[in-house]
């Protein structure tokens, strides 16, 4: 009789197991600062790249600050949200495309983000790139924007 390892059997079923098994979700932590390397009143990281099904957490590291989307920075059909002041905002995201954030008390100060959905293109980069911000947060959403797909 001829003894079979179990060593193989093992990682075999290991490999079935585990082969069709979706990618679990992945949290995305964003602090809200009163100063940062690009300045004051900032989010750190102000871009971050997730996929479907993530979810950003934006931190109130310092406090005054909120996260909440641009109605006009969102792909079609996702509605807004809005966090609190000096509380956790929790967005997760399942809509493919480029999501832009603002802090409202500092948002005319440039306080913006933007969250790039899915590996691209971004269906909305387009409205994205019209959209009318504050001057400074035009400002500071340009080179996000450039880094998006």
């Amino acid at each position: 009789m001829r003894r079979v390892s179990a060593v193989p059997i093992l990682a075999l079923a290991i490999t079935c197991a585990t082969a069709g098994a979706p990618a679990a979700a992945k949290d995305v932590i964003v602090h809200m600062r009163n100063q940062g390397a690009a300045g004051v009143m900032v989010f750190e990281p102000a871009f971050v790249k997730v996929m479907p099904g993530d979810t950003v957490r934006f931190l109130p590291t310092d406090p005054s600050h909120n996260a909440e989307t641009i109605p006009t920075m969102l792909p079609a059909g996702v509605t807004t949200s809005k966090g609190q002041i000096n509380k956790e905002f929790a967005l997760t995201v399942s809509t493919p495309g480029l999501y832009g954030i603002e802090c409202r008390p500092h948002y005319a100060m440039g306080m913006v983000a933007l969250i790039q959905v899915g590996n691209g293109p971004s269906a909305n980069l387009a409205a994205a790139r019209a959209a009318k911000l504050p001057p400074f947060a035009a400002r500071r959403m340009a080179p996000l924007l450039a880094m998006a797909k």
